[in-house]
This record gives C-alpha cells, structure tokens and sequence, in this order.
C-alpha cells in the first residue's frame, strides 16, 4: 500500500506547482450563486477602476464630437475597451445612448463572458490557485498532526481526534492510495500523496514541524521503518504506532514511537470479555467514542488539588501522569499530587 509508485527524490525542495496533485490543500466550498455574484462584483470594480484612470488622464483622449471627455465618457470608453467590443461603424454619440449601453449592454456581455469563459478560466487557473495555497500552507503548517494511513485504523482515529475538538486544518494525511485521499479531501483534510516510508514524503507533510504523529498502516514492517524515518526528521514529536502483531512492539519502540497499539490483540480482548460481561464492552466503547457517553480525558491539576489525593475529587481518576510517566491511581507515590501533574480522568462528552 505504501510502495513507492514514483521517484519522489527532492520533493521538499521542489518547486511549488510542480507539487500540485500530490500535495492537496480542501478548497472553501461555497454557493455557486455566491462565487458569481463575487465575479460579477469583481468584474463591476474593473469597470470603475478603469473608468478613474481614464478620466485622470482625459486630456490624452480624442472625442470624435469635439467635446471635452466627461466622467460617463470616460466609463463608456471603459465599458468599450474591457468587455473587447471595440470601435465600429456604429457607436453611441448622445449621453442618454451612452448611459443605456453601459447600464444595459456592457452587463449582458459581462455576463455573457462569465457564462461563456467562466469554467474554462476556473479550470486553467485551479493549478495556479493549488500552487498558491501549497506555497501559504507550507510556510504557515506548524503543531499539527500527521496521519499516516488512511483506512479503517486511520480514519476511526481521525474521527477520535476530530471528536476531542481537533480542527481538520490541523490534521494532514498521508497515503499512497488516489481513492482514498479523495475521501480524505472530500472531508476537508489536507493531504499527501506518496509513500511515507520516503523521507521526502515525509517532508512535504510537514512532519519535521508536528506536534504529533499517528502511524495507521497496514503493515508492521511498514509501520516500523515510518517510526523510524519520522523520528529521524522530529526528535520531539509525539508518534503513535498502531501494530497487527504484539511480537513487534519492541520494533516499534526501538524505532522511536512514544505509544504502541496493537489492533489486533485489543480486538482479541474485547471479544473475549464481550462473552462473558458483553456490558464492559459497551462502556469500553463508550470511553473510546469522544463524542457521545464518556470519554477519558487529560487535564492539569488546579491549585486547590495540589497535596490532595486523587481519590478524594468529584472526578473520577484513573491515573496520575508524572513526570511523563503513567502512575494509576492507589500507586502510594501519587497519593499526594504535585502542581505538574495531569490527570487522566473519565469525563462525561461535551465538557
């Protein structure tokens, strides 16, 4: 799934359009309704514009009737010369004829052409506005979070981050897969194209400014060499690495990754319980939905629960995370807190 498909040597030096298609910033969607009036108003702005710098510099302008160059001549010579209509043998000689072409006839042929040209304009001009948006998203791209992966692993886990409050133009995925990064763009994630066992790849997703990384493939031996090539670009960077195979956990450890999921058992132990207490399981899903029931959540610990013990709060405590460390709650050292600690602890969704 992650094979290399093309040489992608460079591909964080390589000029802007030439990215397009392989790296994809969502575009806004709005009204078609609204995106032609924004047209028409652009096109009405022209118009004026042009109209004020003819008129500053009417004494350069003939009138074939001999008479000094007014405002409204000015902006019928505008009307003329922009909509490309031009000089012919029949031209507009009275104000009251000049007023009806500009309030009457330019219109129309503006929006003639916007009918006529507008489409083929939109689609000669998307490469331009692509390579745009990638040369401002890969100035600006910082603390956000890369997802390597985008199937069943990587898009429940998208889903998870979204439900905690994560924007969509924090999160960038990365997949080798042209139908699923569809998918992805389709809902408003920015994605890339290419192999994330490639440095490069790695690169243009932005993985040397992220906060976090989230290893979703569906192979280990994959997952592994991506740990290893990410941790290589972001010494600091949380990554998150889910496995098929518990004899790989120490792989994927060793290669740099801070938290290891291994899918495979974790199903294996929730259908094992779901026998005998299927209930456990429904609160086990419960705290791993974000957005509906209950959710474990993480949070500092305020001034007044500092020297307290955790078991003594309204909140319910699970741990006590120390020092970077996870210490559960009854461990004697967390009896007491301390002003750094943070508590993972079950809230209910929507708090």
């Amino acid at each position: 799934m992650f094979g290399a498909g093309r040489d992608q040597v460079g591909l964080s030096t390589s000029p802007d359009y030439a990215l397009v298609g392989m790296l994809r910033i969502p575009a806004t969607q709005m009204s078609p309704w609204i995106s032609l009036t924004r047209r028409v108003l652009f096109a009405v702005f022209l118009l004026f514009a042009a109209a004020f710098v003819v008129y500053i510099g009417r004494d350069g302008y003939h009138d074939n009737t001999g008479n000094p160059l007014s405002f409204l001549d000015a902006f019928y010579y505008a009307t003329v010369s922009l909509s490309t209509t031009g000089y012919g043998d029949i031209a507009p000689v009275t104000p009251e004829a000049r007023l009806v072409n500009i309030v009457v006839i330019t219109p129309l042929r503006i929006l003639f052409l916007i009918v006529l040209v507008g489409t083929t304009l939109s689609v000669l001009t998307e490469r331009s506005r692509q390579a745009f948006k990638i040369q401002r998203w890969r100035h600006t791209v910082r603390n956000h979070t890369v997802v390597v992966g985008y199937g069943t692993k990587g898009r429940t886990a998208i889903d998870a981050m979204l439900g905690d409050g994560m924007k969509k133009s924090d999160i960038v995925v990365v997949d080798t897969d042209p139908i699923v990064l569809e998918a992805a763009a389709a809902v408003g994630l920015v994605t890339v194209h290419g192999s994330a066992t490639k440095s490069d790849v790695l690169r243009l997703a932005g993985v040397q400014r992220a906060s976090a990384v989230v290893v979703a493939t569906n192979r280990d031996d994959t997952a592994v060499l991506v740990t290893l090539s990410a941790r290589e670009l972001n010494p600091v960077a949380k990554i998150v690495v889910g496995i098929r195979e518990a004899e790989n956990t120490h792989l994927a450890r060793q290669s740099g990754a801070n938290s290891v999921v291994v899918s495979s058992e974790t199903a294996g132990r929730l259908l094992g319980i779901a026998t005998a207490t299927p209930t456990v399981v429904e609160i086990m899903e419960d705290l791993l939905t974000p957005e509906e029931g209950f959710a474990v959540a993480e949070r500092e610990v305020e001034p007044g629960e500092v020297g307290g013990s955790p078991r003594h709060l309204s909140d319910i405590v699970l741990g006590v995370v120390r020092d970077g460390v996870l210490i559960r709650v009854g461990e004697p050292e967390v009896d007491a807190l301390d002003a750094n600690d943070k508590l993972l602890y079950i809230r209910r969704s929507g708090k």
